[in-house]
Formats: structure tokens, sequence, C-alpha cells
């Protein structure tokens, strides 16, 4: 039986891992519809990072928008919460590299993020020292959904009989 302090303290962390879900959805919804309507471009915005041949960052670019959506949705749901965190998670740590990757290289590029991406116009700089800790901080998001899946209004809660 859960003391008053307990009860307060786990119904605390129901309510912060759930903030940290419909948060972390948003993002992926967010960054996932703002690409969807335009794939080639998408793929674009991929081969800007000069990693992938032109043909391989085109099949990326096309695929990564929907499985953004597809996270955003699964963790709106509340439905596989840790494993929507574990795929974020890698997701954000690869995006991350890929950021840190074009700064080192002097590449001037716009991280393609929250946008369609690709070359900077003429005037305009780079603003990876924001893209890195924007992307940290959702990647903390995951984490701590890695570390405290259990959250309000799930279908996790139903499926499991939490809650």
């Amino acid at each position: 039986m859960e003391t008053g302090q307990s009860a307060r303290t786990t119904t605390g962390w129901l309510w912060i891992s759930t903030a940290a879900r419909l948060g972390l959805a948003a993002v992926w919804l967010v960054a996932g519809g703002l690409k969807v309507g335009d794939l080639a471009e998408s793929g674009r915005a991929v081969n800007a990072y000069q990693i992938f041949p032109y043909e391989v960052a085109k099949v990326i670019g096309a695929a990564q928008p929907f499985l953004e959506i597809v996270l955003g949705l699964l963790l709106l749901a509340g439905l596989a919460v840790r494993l929507s965190a574990g795929i974020s998670a890698g997701l954000l740590v690869i995006f991350i590299a890929g950021i840190v990757s074009a700064w080192v290289r002097g590449l001037q590029i716009d991280c393609g993020c929250f946008s369609t991406g690709g070359q900077l116009s003429a005037g305009q700089s780079p603003q990876y020292g924001w893209d890195v800790a924007r992307d940290v901080g959702f990647l903390l998001l995951a984490g701590f959904l890695l570390w405290r899946p259990r959250t309000r209004y799930a279908i996790d809660n139903v499926l499991m009989g939490e809650e």
C-alpha cells in the first residue's frame, strides 16, 4: 500500500511522463507533417548533408516523414511508448550526428528538421548550435520516456491493465 507521499510522487511522475510523451509526439507530427507534402524536397534535404549517394538520400528523404508521423501517432496514442521512445532516441542521435558532421565539414545548409532544408541562400548562416541543442532537448524527452514509459491516457495502460 502506497503512502500519501509515495502516491503523490507516482502521480507526479505519471504527469511528467505524459507531458514528455505528448511533447515528443508533437515534435514528430509537426516535423513529419511539414515534410510529407514534398517528398522530393525532403530527399534533396537529406542529400544536402553529402553523406549518402543521391539515390539513397532520396529514399531516406521520402521515408523519413512517414516514420516521423508514425512515431508521433504512436506516442500521441500512448501505444508502445517505450519502443517509440527508443526509436525516437535512435533517430535523434542520428540527426545530431548528421548536424555535427555538416557543421564540422563547413557545409552551409538548413538542417531540414522542421523545413524542407537544403542549401542556404547567400547571406544566410546555419544555426547548427541551436539545432543540436534543440535535438538534445528532444533526446532528453525520449530518454525520460525510456526510463518512465508509463503515462496517463495511454493505450498501453488498457492493454497492460494499468492506471
